[in-house]
């Protein structure tokens, strides 16, 4: 599988930037006024932002649709979907995408876009804030195969944010029974919400356990840390970080945006 994440990525460490798209239709957060049109041109002055930084890729996801749900209305797939096609023209590297928390939607939107990733919380049983949390990974990964989307590579994040797993294996013996059951392509490794740090010593477990399996950092990687986790793990997902005063829903600052990615360039050449 790792030839599958280095095929996509182009490098063995990526560094991949989340475009938050705006709250979408039929979500308590969605701005009926400005409508789709202010989402489309907030998520294309990020993208700009990001492609001029030269990340490897970038991630759609709807971070804005709080509360979130297991089963996604069909409204905001079909929203993300509008507006991804309304950006395929700025789009210079590989994207993915992540409708929270909904494997199977998911799946759909990476099918309808041509996306070359997805991430999404498939294995594990949790209580969460928005419930009970049960997904399941055979169902979203043969529904991938019946879209035609064998090829899409998959981002198992095996620690839950906003939850707290009801499986009391350590993490690192959950992730290699994820990768054994499940066959993801890599492993990710998040703190308890959007924007906080994974512990070190999890990232470190996790890919002592994996060594083969690329583990990367989902959450909280800060310009001050980035290099001591690319020292660990095979790359991150990164997006609180790079906005203007590091706050989750403001824009992208671009020289935020140029600094992180000048600090992956040096860490990976270390």
């Amino acid at each position: 599988m790792t030839e599958r994440f280095s095929a996509v990525f182009g490098t063995a460490k990526p560094a991949i930037a989340m475009v938050h798209l705006g709250a979408l239709p039929g979500t308590p957060l969605h701005d009926h006024r400005a409508g789709m049109q202010a989402i489309v041109e907030a998520a294309r002055r990020d993208l700009k932002a990001l492609s001029a930084a030269g990340f490897d890729a970038v991630m759609f996801g709807n971070e804005n649709d709080r509360p979130y749900e297991f089963e996604v209305d069909t409204a905001s797939t079909a929203a993300m979907a509008y507006v991804i096609g309304r950006l395929k023209d700025d789009l210079t590297m590989p994207f993915g995408v992540n409708v929270l928390w909904d494997p199977m939607s998911t799946m759909a939107l990476a099918a309808a876009t041509g996306a070359r990733f997805v991430r999404e919380i498939f294995t594990g049983t949790y209580a969460s804030d928005m419930g009970p949390w049960t997904p399941d990974a055979g169902k979203a990964l043969r529904y991938r195969d019946r879209l035609g989307r064998s090829d899409l590579v998959t981002l198992f994040n095996v620690s839950a944010e906003f939850a707290w797993s009801l499986d009391r294996r350590p993490l690192s013996d959950r992730a290699r029974s994820a990768v054994f059951s499940s066959i993801p392509d890599a492993v990710l490794v998040s703190g308890q919400i959007t924007g906080e740090a994974a512990a070190i010593s999890d990232l470190e477990a996790v890919k002592k356990a994996l060594p083969d399996t690329p583990v990367m950092a989902n959450t909280g990687v800060r310009h001050a840390t980035v290099a001591d986790i690319f020292a660990i793990a095979d790359g991150c997902v990164v997006g609180s970080s790079l906005k203007v005063d590091g706050n989750t829903w403001n824009p992208v600052d671009p020289d935020r945006a140029d600094d992180f990615m000048a600090r992956v360039r040096a860490a990976r050449g270390a």
